[in-house]
């Protein structure tokens, strides 16, 4: 008797869009992985980015979604670049518990020069500058953020530097985008993105396990004593296994999250938890925008008013909200 294919859902995989948390007991590691497609599509669609930039704000994008998701109280985190590259911004924000946006800026002169001379990799198109990760508790609490250089590393380096110097927890980050060509129901040629990345982390019972070797010293350290660790072994074997992924492992919907997460660490037994959704979903409204209206002074006001109105068009997902003066002047 010849048994029906079935598709991964129908095998209660997370699929898309969906953020997986996983335990490698046997290896002390806790981690999150992720494919992203019709969220991430939604996100660039509205943009029309070009390519480079586009796969730059997808790699956020997962980044921004795995760490986001960790969070364990209501509130939001901001990914942000700051460069001078011709992709000179690129933020990206979770809020809790599942929305996700991003958008960047960049000149099209400077783009456009770096493409003609090949320089399109992110490190190139971001330059020198920093990435902040920052954590909003609301109102009522205080801001937490931390900083790390720009420093032509890849985002996944920059993320598990970010990680090393604030939270001091051995972290390794895979990130990956794919641009797929195909075509829709009618045979008509489509475009679409996905990307897919996973965070892994060496977390085990005794903390004394988690040193690492100390970061290099700078001019003038040379009679200073460096102190040297050596590198758990089941962190380096981890590590190991994480960085074999390839971007097709990471994008492909035919592997999904928990089958790439078996084909990893089955051997050391990896458990999966209930998979969190995250969504397109952008934070602004009427509201909010009438409220930055109404702290703006009389001149802001009426150098912001056309043909009678005032129209604010939000940079996260293009909503544009259109105000008429009588309404803003009366705040």
């Amino acid at each position: 008797m010849t048994e029906t294919a079935r598709g991964l859902g129908e095998f209660d995989f997370a699929g898309d869009d969906h953020v997986v948390p996983f335990h490698v007991e046997g290896l002390d590691v806790r981690g999150r992985a992720v494919q992203l497609g019709p969220m991430l599509d939604a996100i660039l669609e509205r943009h029309n980015y070009p390519l480079p930039v586009a796969r730059l704000v997808a790699e956020t994008v997962v980044l921004t979604v795995l760490l986001g998701t960790s969070l364990k109280f209501e509130g939001k985190l901001i990914v942000q670049t700051q460069g001078d590259g011709p992709v000179d911004l690129v933020v990206a924000d979770f809020s809790t518990p599942d929305r996700v946006r991003a958008y960047a800026r960049y000149s099209q002169e400077a783009l456009a020069a770096a493409e003609q001379d090949g320089r399109t990799e992110p490190h190139e198109l971001l330059g020198k500058g920093v990435l902040a990760f920052t954590i909003d508790q609301g109102a009522h609490m205080q801001r937490y953020q931390g900083i790390v250089e720009l420093d032509g590393a890849t985002l996944e380096d920059i993320a598990g530097a970010y990680f090393r110097q604030s939270e001091q927890i051995p972290t390794k980050v895979r990130l990956g985008v794919a641009e797929l060509l195909d075509r829709d129901e009618d045979g008509k040629p489509r475009h679409r993105w996905r990307a897919g990345g996973m965070v892994a982390q060496f977390l085990p019972d005794a903390p004394e396990r988690m040193r690492q070797p100390d970061l290099p010293g700078g001019d003038g350290d040379e009679g200073e004593a460096i102190h040297l660790f050596e590198e758990d072994d089941l962190w380096s074997e981890a590590k190991v296994m994480v960085e074999t992924i390839d971007t097709d492992e990471l994008t492909d919907p035919t592997v999904g999250t928990e089958r790439l997460l078996y084909r990893l660490f089955h051997e050391r037994g990896v458990r999966v938890y209930q998979p969190q959704a995250v969504f397109d979903r952008c934070s602004c409204s009427r509201e909010k925008i009438r409220g930055v209206l109404a702290g703006l002074d009389r001149d802001d006001i009426e150098n912001s008013i056309e043909d009678g109105v005032i129209n604010v068009t939000c940079e996260f997902c293009s909503t544009t909200y259109r105000f008429e003066a009588s309404e803003v002047r009366s705040q």
